[in-house]
């Protein structure tokens, strides 16, 4: 890339900005403050299904400091409903969700009413104020549970059927020597991230112009979506990103606060700042998983997979947002996982419940997709009598097999390839790190009065999403470098690696850039963040803007020096020049503008690859679960930053071990939400999970963009779930304990222990 001793990329570089996190100078939502700013509250409906009969607002208005109490009549005649941003099927057009609700509610946390007041206190005790008659109606909380359909247009609560597959799985199923079937369910969670969402919206009457501060993601987009519902032109709007504490594919998507809050501030113009509580953000935020699996796996006698089948059901919650569909489409695309299935025939079925909305979280349908697919994997190498992992080794995908098409699997998408790898090689290596030649004695051994189990999980994981990005590089007058993006931040080290990419391509130093993301003032038009696509598609826009500005300064410093660029050379933000004559960036940038935008362009997906283990113990007097190791090991074709991949592999481990033991929505029959707050919600502790580790390979970059980089931020989670469960089958086996379901919680594991030990019972 350019003339310096050691280049960066690939380096474990310390990340830029946590220089600023360290020191407690972040700027995050809730910093934000400005003069004359008001304070907004949501009233949201406290039931799950019922018409509003009556809103009565006059008690709040009456109270000091209240400024505005705002319900859809105030909004208009039409509502505002919000756009779905990925897997627009139209099937699933009409059960999108209005900003606030009008004449009926359909979850627990749906928008009713704004307050805007003085302080959030206040606005707080007036939502107390408003009364509301309510006719309730039946709630439905799982599949099937009633006929009346929840919108009135429909005729069951089905919103989308559709089949899909490759080959000829009839007549797999039908020649194959072994056939099982069993099903599989993901319970309800969301991503909880370390902070809960939060904007400040500024109108200027004058202008006509909005500003949103506190906006990530997919800011562009978002304000495209803003623009239309508000009538106003999208370059009347600006969003802004700030620090954002987490995102993992919740944070950022477009919300009916987002829609509120800004209306809110125009209506009154002034500015209006809204931060979301814990219980809110239980209650509101995307919700995701919630998919079961009835999955079938056809073999021959020899362990060979010949087909599979699979039928998939996704409960959407109450209507379909944003990125939703995309949930229950990618837990049917990738239940073939790394295996060579030359036949497969999947179905989806996503149903409307009166529960909160769904959307994607980190791996959102692999997470799921890999649970189903190795648990079975595992029941078939045990009926058949072949080692577990012997049974997978046999079906990988060989590297002579790639890239391996799996078209027709997803109705939305075109035709996509694995792209590269070596799925055996990183198997062998799992396998290796784990001890599990040297620990297979311990399979569902009993020592100390717990019982062991060894679990392997391999999974296949798309990233890189185009369409395109887009970036920016201006040499400033001191001579360093300010780079902007399209490509959000959400606290996975974004600054810290396309400023790598950036001074490797111009041999400037590393602090010597400022990194610039995600909003709408930087550039003409931005992507965000989202599909593990970050550093694929921004950090080649990067890397193709860099490039042009290193041929712009070369050209200004042979004018300068005189001496053609073949003579000339990029040392430490300097031009030499053969004869020793040189220019520093400085010079150059105080007398010309030099500045480069760049674009990188795809559709073709990059596809990480790898495989998960684990070691656990069980106590079967209490359904106690220990993780005594665990390994991921992954192959991301190219790793910018060694160490921010590696902590990305350790976070989302942690994420998913949640998700298999801890993280539950739980709802009972009336669509009440019982845990919406981190005293009922469990998630890990630092000292849940202290033993795990994550080895990161680069064994076969991708071919898909210059950077040679596959996605590398969801990997880390879409097989644990797989891995661990597998393991705690493993240690139950003896006792004739099955895994179908999560989450593993001691209660559930005891219940199983004691009920296979009542059949025994009885058997005999």
């Amino acid at each position: 890339m350019s003339d310096v001793a050691k280049l960066l990329v690939g380096s474990a570089v310390e990340r830029m900005e946590d220089a600023r996190f360290l020191s407690g100078s972040g700027y995050f939502a809730d910093d934000l403050a400005v003069e004359g700013m008001l304070h907004a509250a949501i009233l949201r409906s406290p039931i799950a299904h019922a018409r509003i009969a009556s809103i009565d607002a006059s008690a709040a208005l009456a109270m000091p400091g209240i400024h505005a109490v705002i319900t859809a009549h105030d909004i208009g005649d039409t509502i505002p409903i919000i756009p779905l941003r990925l897997a627009p099927l139209p099937e699933f057009e009409p059960f999108r969700q209005p900003v606030i609700a009008r004449d009926k509610v359909r979850y627990v946390g749906e928008p009713i009413a704004i307050v805007v007041a003085d302080s959030r206190a206040l606005a707080e005790d007036a939502l107390e104020t408003i009364g509301i008659e309510f006719d309730a109606l039946s709630a439905v909380t799982e599949r099937g549970a009633s006929e009346t359909p929840l919108f009135d247009f429909a005729k069951d609560n089905v919103a989308l059927r559709y089949d899909a597959g490759f080959g000829d799985a009839d007549a797999a199923f039908a020649s194959a020597h072994y056939v099982r079937t069993e099903r599989f369910s993901v319970q309800r969670h969301t991503a909880l991230p370390m902070e809960t969402r939060g904007m400040l919206a500024e109108w200027n009457s004058l202008a006509g112009r909005l500003v949103v501060t506190g906006a990530t993601k997919v800011t562009f987009y978002n304000r495209r979506a803003l623009a239309q519902m508000l009538g106003l032109r999208e370059d009347d709007i600006d969003l802004i990103e700030i620090d954002v504490g987490g995102g993992f594919g919740v944070r950022g998507e477009f919300y009916p606060e987002d829609f509120l809050i800004p209306f809110a501030a125009r209506k009154l113009a002034r500015p209006v700042k809204w931060i979301e509580d814990r219980r809110e953000h239980l209650m509101a935020i995307n919700h995701s998983r919630d998919v079961a699996c009835e999955l079938s796996l056809a073999c021959r006698s020899d362990g060979m997979i010949l087909g599979l089948r699979g039928r998939v059901f996704a409960d959407m919650g109450a209507y379909i947002r944003t990125n939703g569909g995309v949930v229950p489409a990618k837990a049917a695309q990738f239940l073939p996982g790394p295996y060579r299935i030359p036949h497969v025939s999947v179905s989806v079925e996503a149903f409307m419940t009166n529960k909160t909305p769904v959307g994607t979280y980190r791996g959102p349908g692999r997470f799921e997709a890999n649970f189903f697919r190795e648990r079975l994997i595992d029941m078939a190498a045990i009926d058949l009598g072949i080692d577990i992992a012997e049974f997978r080794r046999k079906n990988l995908i060989t590297e002579q097999e790639l890239p391996y098409p799996i078209d027709g699997l997803v109705p939305y998408e075109g035709p996509t390839s694995y792209d590269t790898g070596d799925y055996v090689e990183v198997f062998e290596r799992a396998l290796k790190e784990i001890g599990w030649f040297e620990k297979s004695h311990l399979q569902g051994k009993l020592i100390d009065g717990v019982r062991h189990g060894i679990g392997l999980g391999c999974f296949v994981e798309s990233g890189g999403a185009g369409p395109k990005e887009n970036a920016a590089l201006t040499l400033e007058k001191d001579g360093s470098l300010t780079v902007a993006v399209g490509s959000s931040v959400l606290g996975q080290g974004l600054e810290t690696v396309l400023g790598q990419i950036a001074s490797d391509t111009l041999s400037i130093p590393f602090d010597r850039i400022r990194v610039l993301h995600g909003s709408t003032t930087l550039l003409d038009e931005g992507f965000g963040t989202y599909h593990s696509r970050a550093v694929v598609m921004g950090g080649s826009a990067v890397l193709d803007a860099a490039t042009r500005l290193r041929e712009k300064i070369l050209q200004q410093a042979s004018n300068h020096l005189g001496r053609p660029n073949s003579e000339l050379k990029i040392v430490n933000a300097n031009v030499i020049a053969d004869n020793g004559a040189s220019v520093s960036f400085a010079a150059l940038a105080a007398g010309h503008d030099l500045q480069a935008d760049g674009t990188f362009s795809n559709d073709v997906r990059t596809y990480s690859y790898g495989t998960h283990a684990a070691h656990v113990t069980v106590d079967p007097r209490t359904g106690a679960v220990k993780v005594l190791d665990y390994i991921a090991v992954e192959d991301v074709g190219r790793a910018i930053n060694p160490a921010i991949v590696h902590g990305q592999a350790i976070g989302a481990i942690v994420q998913g071990l949640g998700g298999v033991f801890l993280d539950h929505l739980i709802y009972d029959e009336q669509g009440q939400l019982l845990n919406a707050s981190l005293a009922d919600y469990l998630v890990p502790t630092a000292s849940d999970f202290p033993v795990l580790r994550a080895v990161t390979l680069e064994l076969r970059p991708s071919p898909s963009n210059p950077l040679g980089a596959k996605g590398a931020g969801e990997g880390g989670i879409v097989a644990v779930a797989a891995a661990t469960a597998n393991a705690v089958a493993a240690a139950l086996a003896p006792l004739n304990v099955e895994i179908h379901h999560l989450p593993l919680t001691p209660p559930r594991l005891w219940r199983l222990i004691k009920n296979a030990r009542e059949r025994t019972t009885n058997a005999a």
